[in-house]
């Protein structure tokens, strides 16, 4: 699992640098008292859940979506490795309606997971929010779908976001996409949750009448997706004489 807090191992900062200055902190402060920061302060939801690596799937994190909502079917998601204020921005996740989701070519489908096992299960978590406050949102996550690029694989000890980011999987109800149950209970202990008792009462939210076949691709067809960074030519040509 992720480290928690801004070292690892002995010590160890991550990542790598000097402490903040006294200097330091004042000039952030008085910026963030000068700037409005509006995008970030659109973030409504912390989610708490789990996501595995499409090419490794025996590598599974534990991760925090910070969520924002621009529109009834789009949500965009700043994922950390924890909730504290040290965290390290890990990657990126969109999510799409079902709706939307049917409107894309079947080659980006692919690339795509559903939530409806997240949900059901009571993986997908708002720490700290009664069940009966976030039913609805519950509801309608759990007929979406999300793309997750990991940009910082600090579970494998990374210092610096290194390498091409990786494309992350949901859990799902098949051998390879089931968490383990240590990393389950370690989040149930730090929340003082019961993923059992919140399974048990989403019992009652609706499952997709239908799930499109091409989002999570692995189950299916037993594939993954990389990406490789390679030397290309560049376009020299100027946009402008």
């Amino acid at each position: 699992m992720a480290a928690t807090t801004g070292t690892h191992g002995q010590g160890e900062q991550i990542p790598p640098g000097k402490p903040m200055s006294t200097e330091q902190h004042m000039l952030d402060k008085g910026a963030q008292m000068l700037q409005s920061l509006t995008p970030i302060k659109q973030m409504n939801q912390h989610v708490c859940t789990f996501a595995l690596y499409n090419h490794d799937m025996n590598r599974q994190i534990e991760t925090h979506h910070y969520v924002t909502r621009l529109n009834q079917d789009f949500l965009q998601c700043a994922v950390y490795d924890s909730d504290h204020s040290t965290a390290r921005l890990i990657g990126v996740e969109y999510i799409v309606s079902d709706r939307i989701f049917e409107t894309l070519p079947e080659e980006e489908q692919k690339l795509w997971h559903s939530h409806a096992y997240e949900i059901k299960s009571g993986l997908w978590v708002n720490p700290r929010a009664p069940e009966m406050v976030v039913k609805r949102e519950l509801e309608n996550i759990a007929k979406t779908y999300g793309k997750f690029w990991c940009t910082w694989q600090t579970d494998r000890g990374d210092k610096l976001p290194i390498g091409a980011p990786a494309l992350m999987m949901s859990p799902q109800a098949v051998n390879l996409g089931m968490i383990k149950p240590e990393l389950i209970q370690r989040r149930d202990d730090k929340y003082n949750i019961s993923t059992d008792a919140m399974k048990s009462s989403r019992l009652e939210i609706t499952e997709p009448e239908w799930l499109n076949p091409q989002a999570d691709y692995w189950k299916q067809h037993g594939k993954c997706f990389v990406i490789d960074a390679e030397d290309v030519e560049m376009k020299k040509r100027a946009p402008f004489p």
